[in-house]
This record gives structure tokens, sequence and C-alpha cells, in this order.
């Protein structure tokens, strides 16, 4: 398990695994120690590679499951002398190291968690041939979707934890040949003084954080002349950001890559050509080489025709091989014939472009993270003072989109919104956090039992509930 804010190490320690045959998971630092403890029950690590700052929040389940922890800091100062360094890696003798025999096909070599397109986070089993699929659509032969060169400079803003950096930044940049300029966080005026610096070239950011760039007065103070391409990720970027971004960079490309953890990437807004060639505004462009994308009726499954909206589905090489030990979520989102079910709403036009409308699946995309809805219900119905509960979107310029609960109080109770805030806030990551909690008598569901998360999502529009 890498626990790890972005750093040269963990591309490292990840990039060692991988050669020697290991499975990497990949930890939020940010997680609470229940969350992280989670995590590593399901997907049972044998080392943890950390810094000295989140040790404490792992090191009571390691010594509990014989788990080894290694600290990249030489400095840090500890009583427990379990602890290992990661310089003993980096001092080792190469040559003593034995021969690993791997499978690219079967062998998983990354295991980041998605909630897919619903339920609680889940451990996604990527192979060797799975991420070198994706390496080979963005970067490779004389068409790439992504367009990086040997002389770019890569902005590493993003996490590397999240399989976007992963993927679109660490490996292609490194197949690519380009220069990685590594933040271990985001701060509006570091980032701009940044680029600058070290002239980066190529810019993978997500729509917050390219809003609060649009926003900030400090844009005019730096040269951002060298930033040649501008691609976003992970949530939608509406006509007006797409717009502002444009005036404030006149002289950079921008594109809109879609994707997912379990299918990698889908789409690209850059196009097919030798050079980065812009498409149509709001598009995701076209689906990504070597790869088959249908749009399907969402109530028969039927293959729709060209501007017609369904659910996207994917088939490639580059879908993952499965969900950890979770049959089942499997088949649901992988069908009979290999097609992987996006859970989002979109259609292909006539220019073979592809534009998302809607979502099917519950999961809330906070600033480009994963908030599964399932998970933070089970935390509320456990409460003693809450006898149901429901979680759903509410849209947000900043983030995209934060949770809100609405909360059937047991009989007698009068828990207050702050004390059910509270009780969140003390158990996830900040991102997961309630925004607002409206109490209600009853949660509108199916006979089947399933909330009917869009009746919320209507109460929630016709109040004119804003954040």
């Amino acid at each position: 398990m890498l626990l790890l804010r972005n750093c040269p190490e963990f591309v490292l320690a990840f990039l060692g695994a991988s050669f020697r045959g290991a499975a990497v998971t990949m930890a939020n630092p940010f997680f609470t120690p229940a969350e992280l403890a989670k995590q590593a029950a399901a997907s049972k690590p044998k080392l943890i590679i950390t810094q000295a700052a989140y040790v404490d929040k792992i090191n009571d389940f390691a010594v509990s499951n014989g788990v080894l922890v290694m600290c990249i800091d030489d400095d840090y100062s500890s009583s427990d002398e379990g602890v290992l360094r990661f310089s003993q890696l980096t001092q080792s003798n190469e040559s003593e190291i034995p021969a690993v025999k791997i499978n690219p096909a079967d062998d998983v070599v990354a295991l980041p968690y998605s909630s897919g397109t619903s339920g609680v986070p889940k451990g996604v089993m990527l192979t060797h041939k799975n991420l070198v699929t994706t390496v080979a659509q963005l970067v490779d032969g004389e068409n790439p979707n992504q367009y990086t060169r040997p002389e770019d400079v890569l902005l590493c803003v993003l996490p590397l934890f999240h399989i976007y950096a992963l993927n679109s930044i660490m490996l292609c940049g490194i197949r690519a040949g380009a220069a990685i300029v590594i933040m271990s966080k985001y701060e509006t005026t570091r980032v701009l003084e940044v680029i600058e610096k070290y002239k980066v070239t190529v810019v993978s950011i997500v729509p917050p954080i390219l809003l609060a760039m649009v926003k900030s007065e400090d844009v005019e103070r730096y040269d951002l002349s060298s930033i040649r391409m501008v691609v976003t990720g992970a949530a939608p970027v509406s006509v007006e950001l797409e717009g502002a971004l444009r005036a404030k960079l006149p002289h950079a490309k921008f594109g809109q890559g879609y994707g997912m953890t379990e299918g990698g990437p889908l789409a690209i807004s850059l196009a097919f050509a030798k050079e980065a060639m812009e498409v149509k505004s709001g598009a995701c462009g076209c689906v990504i080489r070597n790869a088959e994308m249908k749009i399907v009726d969402i109530e028969t499954g039927a293959s729709l025709p060209r501007n017609k909206s369904g659910e996207i589905c994917i088939r490639g090489n580059q879908v993952m091989k499965g969900y950890l030990n979770d049959p089942e979520a499997t088949k649901r989102t992988i069908d009979k014939e290999g097609w992987l079910h996006t859970g989002d709403i979109g259609y292909i036009d006539d220019d073979d472009q592809l534009f998302i409308v809607d979502r099917l699946k519950e999961i809330i995309k906070y600033k480009g993270f994963q908030v599964a809805p399932a998970e933070l219900e089970s935390l509320l119905i456990a409460h003693p003072h809450i006898s149901d509960a429901a979680v759903v979107p509410m849209q947000d310029e900043a983030a995209g989109e934060v949770p809100v609960a609405f909360v059937v109080r047991s009989n007698g109770s009068k828990i207050s919104e702050h004390e059910i805030k509270q009780y969140i806030a003390q158990q996830v990551v900040y991102y997961k956090r309630i925004h607002k909690v409206i109490f209600t008598d009853t949660i509108p569901k199916a006979t089947s039992g399933k909330i009917l998360r869009k009746d919320l999502k209507a109460r929630l529009a016709a109040a004119g509930v804003v954040n």
C-alpha cells in the first residue's frame, strides 16, 4: 500500500513494486484511520509505504495484522523501532534480487479503489496489460490522443493515488520521456509560480482547479505562455468555464478527457491527428483508440443510433479484470460480451464526438473525488437518533457537487443538523462530509426498497436549495 502525498518516492515505489510483480493499492493520505483500516483489511497489503505524518494513522492496523510499515522520511523518529526506512530499498544490491515472471494479461499491478456505479468503494483490479494498453492508447503511435512529447514539461498537482494522475501524467509522461514537475499539494498561486518557473507545457487538472485558476487575479502576474495544452478530466467542464479559460490562455489548446478507474480512458477531446486538434465545445471527443464504444437503451439494452442518449458502454484491453473479491459487482458492471457499463448517459453525434448529458450511477463527484452515498447512509443509519437516511448530490460552483443528507429522526429525537454534520466529519475524509441536512418524515423508496434519489433531487430543485 502506498499512503503518500505526491512525491518522487511514490513514483519509485510504484514502479519498483510493479517490476517485482507486486500489486499496489493507493490510499488517500487524508483518510481517517478507520477508512484506511477498511481499505487495508480488504486489500491485505504486506507492506505500507508512507510518510512520517501518516505513520500513526495506520500503525495500529499494521501492528495488529503483522504488516510492515516503511517511512520515506529518514529523519523520522519514533519509539516504534519496527518502522523501516525507504533508504533501505535504495541502498540494496539489485544483483541479489531474483528474477520474477509476470503474466501481463492476468497479474494485477494496481489496486485503486472506486465506488463504481453504486455502493461502497471496491478494489479495482488493473493488470499490467490494462495499464500498458492505457499508455499506448494515449501517447503511442503517429496519432496519439494525448500528444505528450519528450520535450514537454508536465504539471503533476493532481493526487497520484488517483487513476487520472497515475495514468495520464505519471505513466504517460515517463513513457514519452517528458519531464514531470511534482507538487505535493494544490495552491493556486504556487501552481502559477511553478508553471512560470519550470515552463510547464501541459497542464492536466480537474474543473475545480481550473475554476480557481480562472478566477484568480494572480493569473495576470505570471508568464503562462509556455502552456500549449490544458486537459481536464474527472468531471465535466461547462461551456462558460471553457470560455473563461480560452480568454485567459488564448494561445493554448483545450481538451476534456473522459474515463473511469474501471475502464481507463474512454474518450478525449483532442481528436485523432498528428497535432492536437480541438473539437466541439462541451464534447469529450472521440472514443479512445483500439477500443469500442456503444450507446445502449437503459431499459432494453439495445444499441442506439447517433444523437440518441443512452448508457455509455466501452470494451477493450484497458477494461479492468474485475472488482477484488466481488464477483457480483463485477458481473453487474461488465456483461458477458465484455462491455463495461459506465453508468453515464450520453450520445455520439454525426462527427463521432461524445457528449455526456446525465449520470445513471449514484456516485457524487466532489472536486473530482468519488463520494459513495451508500457509505454515508450506512454511517447515518448507525446513529441511534436516526431511523433512516438518504444522500444525494447538490450542485456547487466550486466543488461541482456536494453531499446533502435527507434524514428521518428516530421517535422523540431532536438531533440537530450541526450534530449530524459533526458525527459524519469525525469518521470520513474531508470531501465526504455532509454539507446540508434536510429533515423529512420518510425516505421515498421503490417497492424493491431502493431509494428514489431522483425524487429527492427534485425536492432540492423545487425548494431552490443551493450551497
